[in-house]
C-alpha cells in the first residue's frame, strides 16, 4: 500500500493533477497485487524513465555520476557518448504506448540529447504523461520549445540561492542562467494560457547547504514553482558494498554504479530537522515537503548509523513491479545503479522484456529478501 508517510505528496497530486493521480492509485494498487502474488511476474509498468545520454555539462559535487567520486566521469568517451537513436527511442515510445505508462526523462542532463524537445512532442502526442528531470542550465534556448509541446512537469535542481548553489554545481552564473530559463518557461505559459508544465524544484541536502535550506523559499515564490521538495542525501559506506557483493554473485551483475555514493555525509541531522520543522511550519504559495518523510528519530538514524535499517516505511522493495528504466545502450534495468538487465530493446520488444526469465528471477530475489543491503539510501525504497 501506498506509504503513510508519504499520504502528503500523493495528496498535493491529487490536488493539481486528479486524472494522473487517479491513473497511477490503479497501477499502483495491480503493482501491489502483483508482489504479493505473481511469482516475479508484473503487470505493465506504472512508469519507464529513459536516461536519454550518460552526458552532463556539470559536476555538482554529491552527484553519485559525475561529482567528487563519480563513477560515470571514469568511464570511457565511448561509453560516455552511447545513444539511442532517435530512431529507437520514437519505435520504443510507440510500443509502450499501448499502456500509457508515465515517462520521465533524465540523464546525465537531457536537454543535451539533441533530440530531447522533439522525444517530449511525441510522447504527448502518444498521450502519456511526461516528466523531465533537468539541471536547468539550458532551459532558456529550449523555454518556448518545452511549453509548446506540452511538457506535464519539469524538474529542476536547486541547491540554494545563486552563490552557494553555484559553487556546488560547478559553474558561475548558472543560477542566473536558470532563473532566466524557468521565466521564460512562465512568459511562455502565460502565452499559451496553459498551467503546463508544472515546476517542481528539486533540492538535495548536502553538507554545503543543510544550513541555508530556507534559500529555497523564495527562489520557488519568485519563479512561481508548484512545489518544492528537499531530498535526503543518497550515501552508502564501503561495508555496504561489500555486503551487497553477495547478491550480486547470485545474480551475476554488478553495483559498481553504487561506488558513486560511497561517502561520509557530513551533517548534523539535529540541524536539519530543525529546518525542517521551521520550513514546514508556515504556509507557502506552494507545496513544500522533505523526502523521505522521516521522523526525527530516523532521520538521526539515517545519517548516522551505518547499519541503519528503514523505520516508518516497510523495509521493502516493490520498485521492479512499478518502474523500469532505459539507458542510453538500450538496456532495461530494474535500478538506477546496477548493471542487472532484462534485456535490451534493440533485440527485443519491451514487452517481452519487462517479464523475461531474467526479470521474473531479479523480482523472486528481491521478494524473498525485502530489500538488498545498498537499498536502503535509495529514494527508490521510500517511494512505493
Amino acid at each position: 500500500m501506498l506509504p503513510l508517510r508519504n499520504a502528503g505528496r500523493f495528496f498535493n497530486k491529487a490536488i493539481t493533477q486528479p486524472g494522473y493521480a487517479l491513473k497511477v492509485a490503479v497501477k499502483r494498487f495491480k503493482a501491489y497485487q502483483a508482489y504479493n502474488s505473481a511469482g516475479g511476474r508484473s503487470g505493465s509498468p506504472e512508469a519507464i524513465t529513459f536516461f536519454l545520454t550518460h552526458r552532463c555539462n556539470l559536476q555538482c559535487q554529491m552527484c553519485g555520476q559525475w561529482g567528487e567520486g563519480g563513477v560515470t566521469k571514469k568511464q570511457s568517451s565511448q561509453y560516455i557518448g552511447e545513444e539511442l537513436s532517435r530512431e529507437e527511442l520514437i519505435a520504443a515510445i510507440d510500443e509502450v504506448s499501448k499502456f500509457k505508462p508515465n515517462i520521465t526523462l533524465f540523464g546525465g542532463e537531457p536537454l543535451l540529447y539533441p533530440h530531447c524537445v522533439e522525444i517530449i512532442k511525441h510522447i504527448k502526442q502518444k498521450g502519456m504523461h511526461c516528466l523531465m528531470i533537468t539541471n536547468g542550465s539550458l532551459l532558456e534556448q529550449n523555454a518556448e520549445a518545452i511549453v509548446a509541446n506540452g511538457l506535464d512537469e519539469l524538474n529542476v535542481s536547486l541547491d540554494a540561492g545563486s552563490q552557494l548553489h553555484d559553487q556546488i554545481r560547478g559553474m558561475p552564473g548558472l543560477f542566473e542562467r536558470i532563473m532566466r530559463g524557468l521565466k521564460l518557461v512562465n512568459h511562455f505559459k502565460a502565452v499559451k494560457k496553459t498551467k503546463k508544465p508544472l515546476i517542481n524544484l528539486q533540492c538535495t541536502i548536502n553538507k554545503q547547504n543543510y544550513g541555508y535550506l530556507e534559500q529555497l523559499l523564495g527562489v520557488a515564490g519568485e519563479i512561481k514553482a508548484n512545489s518544492l521538495t528537499f531530498h535526503n542525501l543518497i550515501f552508502l559506506s564501503g561495508e555496504i558494498i561489500e555486503k551487497q557483493k553477495a547478491y550480486d554473485e547470485k545474480l551475476g551483475c554488478q553495483s559498481l554504479d553504487w561506488q558513486g555514493f560511497v561517502f561520509e555525509p557530513q551533517m548534523d541531522p539535529r540541524i536539519i530537522h530543525e529546518k525542517k520543522e521551521k520550513i514546514l511550519s508556515k504556509k507557502h504559495g506552494f507545496s513544500v515537503d522533505f523526502y523521505p518523510n522521516f521522523s526525527c528519530s530516523s532521520l538521526m538514524d539515517y545519517y548516522k548509523k551505518p547499519d541503519y535499517l528503514p523505520v516508518g516505511y516497510s523495509g521493502r522493495c516493490v520498485s521492479p513491479w512499478i518502474a523500469a528504466y532505459i539507458f542510453p545502450d538500450g538496456e532495461v534495468r530494474p535500478c538506477l545503479n546496477f548493471s542487472y538487465s532484462y534485456g535490451n530493446i534493440k533485440n527485443n520488444k519491451f514487452k517481452e522484456i519487462w517479464n523475461s526469465e531474467k526479470a521474473i528471477k531479479y523480482r523472486q530475489v528481491l521478494k524473498e529478501n525485502k530489500i538488498f543491503p545498498v537499498c536502503v539510501r535509495c529514494t527508490e525504497l521510500y517511494r512505493y
